[in-house]
């Protein structure tokens, strides 16, 4: 297998339902979840490494990530481990911005991408409701649309216990296809 690439819009509860998937294949020794670096301090509801903006740059530089990108002023990178895990075989979740995805794809055979949506309404009230200052102008957020052709899109629109269980299955899937 490889990378399982999470993409969608703000507010469409990406990390939340890659807790939720985390939380029930904790026993699964083939899926693992990725923790990415970025250069901002992690926050109570995404599950990232704190790396400054030097340290990321150098690191960048010296090719020691699987995965990089830019977006929100922020670098985000995916540890060049994963990246071995995922060609060893693994299943290897991470979320990560639409434009890395074609990179990923091109470096990473077998990269699936699914992509986490809802309707713009639902958005706006969960952007609005977290009120995070680094979420930037929330309508230029919402107007942004990604061209990437996913493997899978999930409708997390309602309870997120039902569009976990439909990633959870994914997964499952996947990780018993190795």
């Amino acid at each position: 297998m490889s990378f399982v690439l999470v993409v969608g819009p703000s507010g469409a509860g990406k990390d939340t339902l890659i807790r939720m998937a985390r939380d029930s294949l904790a026993g699964e020794a083939g899926i693992v979840f990725a923790q990415r670096l970025v250069t901002r301090p992690p926050s109570a509801d995404e599950d990232n490494a704190p790396i400054d903006a030097d340290a990321f740059a150098r690191a960048e530089a010296e090719g020691r990530f699987a995965l990089s990108w830019r977006a929100h002023g922020l670098g985000y990178a995916v540890p060049k481990r994963l990246g071995r895990l995922a060609r060893s075989g693994h299943v290897v979740v991470c979320n990560v911005s639409r434009r890395i995805v074609c990179e990923a794809r091109s470096r990473f055979a077998g990269t699936q991408v699914v992509e986490i949506t809802a309707p713009p309404e639902v958005l706006a009230q969960r952007l609005a409701a977290r009120a995070r200052a680094e979420d930037g102008n929330l309508a230029a957020r919402l107007a942004r649309r990604g061209s990437v052709v996913p493997d899978l899109t999930i409708d997390n629109s309602g309870a997120p216990e039902a569009g976990a269980a439909t990633f959870i299955d994914y997964l499952l899937r996947k990780g018993s296809s190795r």
